[in-house]
């Protein structure tokens, strides 16, 4: 497996496709830049998700989030973007996607997005 970002998102077969269970993923030193400033924007993201046929590999969900650490976005488009990628490569039952920034000029940014 590769040790840069990628775009990626490895998958494997949920183990137990029959049952509803809730994965929560939590990631706290997610990076992107800010496309006005270029200044880097911190947050935390947690994924929490119902399998649905597939569940994401970790590491290659390390990587695909490290792949936005030099790309400019938004807050709000980073967010559902993630979101819409974890979607279509696991289709899962429901998803849900939290972003919380890091305070900048004084605001603290959060942003959820689910699906369905």
């Amino acid at each position: 497996m590769p040790t840069r970002p990628s775009k990626t998102l490895e998958t494997f077969p949920n183990p137990h496709p029959d049952r509803d269970y809730e994965i929560e993923l939590t990631c706290p030193e997610f990076t992107t830049l800010c496309p006005l400033t270029g200044q880097p924007d911190f947050a935390t993201f947690t994924i929490t998700y119902t399998p649905g046929p597939r569940c994401v590999e970790l590491k290659s969900l390390k990587l695909y989030l490290w792949s936005y650490r030099d790309e400019g976005h938004f807050h709000e488009d980073v967010t559902n973007i993630v979101l819409d990628d974890l979607v279509a490569a696991l289709d899962p039952r429901r998803i849900a996607v939290e972003a919380v920034f890091n305070v900048r000029g004084g605001i603290r940014t959060v942003v959820r997005a689910s699906y369905p």
